[in-house]
């Protein structure tokens, strides 16, 4: 029989974003698995398909929550909130209130055949919500509602939790993906959220809310060229995921199951962002970066069993800072203007052995870095949770090798985090991917 780590691995829906991506990559057992084992302007946000074949963003402003249909919802002070309740409903034993809002339909425009959405709210005391999602294909099927998940900041009255497989004619969901089923191609979709509260009790504020969706391409791209000969390096901490490893089994357990909120921990760090001590004050006092177990149990999915949700990921930055967002970029020149905008992107990359000459880890089936930098000739500076300790984070990986690990083996995914101090950077013709 295969190892846990293994059938985690193989289990792993992030282990192939998207066969259309990459049919042939063969991938060794026993690689890592990144861990799922896998408010921008008061403004919501949709955003569509950044890959090369054309990207198209939509931004929905407050007067899209007046076009939206809410029952028992309203929009004020730069946020969405239930100050009426369209009923009640028993969920784990508890009655709650819950009010609900509808999107308009939104058409990116292209097809796109991938959704991820991701949010940005507040959930106080026992309240939570329920994003869902429904789509609409180009012959003009629509698929029933998906469950994309149900997210709380805290988890001591309310689980976190993705809900699960569930498929009709048009899509499936995977964890945190929607996924158009096998030969069908998506044209818009509509977004649900629903908002649960204690009866007599404040409820979720939800201030953002986006969307990526893509047609991931048939192959990479050639590798791009840089924009600056000048190199760029940003002061992201580095923490390792290693040193975690058998820490806190009812949320991972570290080590190859945590690179998704190790990654985040650095990034929440260059901004001097990182959850407060009492917020991991449950942690043994003899772990090394506590906050990383922190940031690991606020991100974990109680149904997947793991911290790799990007949803929840984005959402548990976004608590932390201005914004924070889920998109896939088309090249590492597009994540350049990032980085020279003094923004770090959480990344998300696969390779089969050899295929990252330096990384500490012979091949991965999914692994989130932090792209930190690049060299005066163009190449990546990453730091890697995969290292065996903090000091060996930083890595400085070929630029075509890392820029394939990347689009071929997630299309170009991407935590988008950042604070008020680092606005986005322009957007350059034809990519409207933030």
């Amino acid at each position: 029989m295969p190892s846990p780590t293994v059938r985690r691995v193989l289990s792993n829906p992030r282990v192939v974003v998207s066969l259309l991506v990459l049919v042939a990559l063969v991938v060794p057992l026993g690689v890592l698995s990144h861990g799922r084992t896998e408010p921008r302007d008061a403004r919501v946000r949709m955003v569509a398909d950044p890959s090369a074949a054309g990207v198209l963003t939509r931004y929905l402003s407050a007067a899209d929550f007046a076009s939206g249909r809410g029952r028992g919802t309203a929009y004020a002070d730069g946020a969405l909130r239930a100050p009426g309740t369209l009923g009640l409903r028993t969920v784990g034993g508890v009655r709650f209130a819950f009010s609900r809002w509808t999107s308009a339909w939104v058409s990116p425009g292209q097809s796109f055949t991938e959704l991820v959405p991701s949010w940005s709210a507040r959930t106080p005391g026992h309240s939570w919500l329920q994003v869902r999602v429904r789509v609409r294909d180009s012959q003009g099927r629509v698929s029933a509602y998906k469950d994309l998940g149900r997210w709380a900041s805290r988890d001591r009255s309310f689980k976190r939790h993705s809900a699960g497989a569930q498929s009709d004619a048009v899509a499936r969901v995977a964890t945190d993906t929607l996924k158009a089923q096998p030969g069908v191609t998506l044209a818009g979709y509509q977004v649900r959220l629903q908002l649960m509260r204690l009866p007599g009790h404040a409820g979720p504020a939800v201030s953002s809310l986006s969307a990526v969706t893509s047609l991931p391409p048939t192959s990479a791209p050639a590798t791009s060229k840089p924009l600056s000969a000048t190199a760029v390096s940003l002061a992201v901490p580095g923490y390792s995921q290693m040193i975690h490893r058998g820490q806190d089994p009812e949320f991972g357990g570290g080590g190859e199951a945590w690179c998704s909120p190790t990654s985040l921990a650095m990034v929440l760090g260059y901004y001097g962002r990182l959850p407060g001590p009492a917020s991991y004050a449950w942690v043994n006092r003899r772990y090394a970066d506590r906050w990383v177990n922190g940031v690991a149990r606020q991100t974990f999915d109680y149904r997947y069993d793991g911290t790799g949700n990007w949803a929840f990921n984005a959402a548990v930055g976004a608590r932390r800072l201005t914004d924070a967002f889920v998109t896939r970029l088309p090249d590492l020149a597009a994540a350049e203007r990032f980085l020279r905008a003094g923004i770090p992107l959480v990344v998300s990359i696969r390779f089969s052995r050899g295929g990252l000459t330096g990384a500490p880890i012979s091949s991965t089936a999914g692994h989130l870095v932090v792209l930190a930098g690049l060299t005066a000739e163009g190449n990546p500076i990453v730091m890697d949770p995969a290292a065996a300790s903090d000091a060996t984070v930083p890595h400085t990986y070929d630029r075509a090798q890392f820029e394939r690990a990347w689009l071929e083996g997630s299309g170009g995914m991407a935590y988008v985090l950042r604070d008020a101090a680092h606005p986005l950077p322009a957007r350059p013709a034809g990519v409207r991917a933030w």
